[in-house]
């Protein structure tokens, strides 16, 4: 059996949990005492606390970790960074890429902790648009840059499972603060997270 202690894991949480997943499963007609079930409550115990630690963790002290002063104004871009949530609607999954840009004001950040910021609000029960505003919100009030944009494209398995059952839809959703603001700036932004430079 893995050592829940290395795992970072409480293993009486893990029990608990364990045994609400075993009523689940006894509910919509499952025999968890089965070969394929014997162990799927631990494992789903184990699986939801990975998906929702980011409400151990907080963002704004990952991105002081790593803050350093630099005398440098033009625009920081990282795109392509994956993401994976849980709606808080249905707790499936919804998943995707955000792209985040910043101009710093005397401050810039180690490039490690925008995607660490990323996980930290995207391991908890989510709705998109509030996930958007949320890494937008720590980066500005950690940063105190000249402005920060967010856009975040994911795909909604609460839309493709069940409910509507599209399969192709995605769904953007951007916010934007300071000189992100101006069309030009903002222009600049969406045009470095749609071309392929690399």
């Amino acid at each position: 059996m893995e050592d829940l202690n290395e795992r970072g894991l409480d293993e009486n949480l893990t029990q608990q949990i364990a045994s609400m997943y075993e009523s689940i499963l006894a509910a919509i007609g499952e025999d968890s005492n089965r070969d394929g079930l014997i162990k799927t409550p631990e494992r789903a115990s184990k699986a939801i606390q990975f998906l929702t630690k980011g409400y151990q963790e907080d963002p704004a002290e990952i991105l002081k970790s790593a803050m350093f002063a630099e005398d440098y104004s033009e625009m920081v871009v990282v795109k392509d960074i994956e993401l994976y949530s849980l709606c808080e609607h249905h707790l499936l999954p919804f998943f995707g890429k955000a792209h985040i840009a910043y101009i710093p004001s005397g401050y810039i950040v180690g490039l490690s902790k925008i995607p660490r910021v990323v996980d930290a609000y995207a391991r908890r029960l989510q709705v998109q648009e509030r996930l958007t505003h949320e890494i937008l919100n720590c980066i500005q009030d950690t940063l105190n840059p000249q402005g920060v944009a967010v856009v975040i494209e994911a795909n909604h398995m609460c839309m493709m499972m069940r409910g509507v059952q599209k399969q192709n839809s995605v769904t953007t959703t951007s916010a934007f603060t300071g000189q992100f603001r101006s069309g030009e700036t903002r222009t600049e932004f969406l045009h470095l997270i749609s071309a392929k430079l690399h």
